[in-house]
């Protein structure tokens, strides 16, 4: 998943992984990259805490958020959009 730059800040797609705080969400980003020495792919993760105003997300949604200005002291991140809603069997 890339970050591009986009007007109002850059854009990038993840994973929700816990729900639990009042609009806040952790979103985890997944980077794919090649180890310069050993030619192994490497999966990288960050958590990134995003801010959804009307608490439509869930654990488990894929979601795309845009980098804004500083929410709180750990908030950076806003819900764009939810691309694909997580399903319970």
């Amino acid at each position: 998943m890339t970050a591009e730059q986009t007007r109002g800040g850059r854009e990038t797609e993840g994973l929700i992984v816990k729900a639990a705080n009042d609009k806040t969400r952790v979103v985890a980003i997944e980077q794919r990259t090649t180890h310069r020495l050993y030619g192994r792919g490497i999966k990288r993760v960050s958590k990134l805490v995003a801010h959804d105003e009307n608490n439509q997300s869930g654990v488990g949604d894929t979601v795309r958020i845009r980098e804004c200005r500083p929410l709180s002291r750990s908030k950076r991140w806003r819900l764009v959009e939810i691309l694909v809603k997580h399903r319970e069997d």
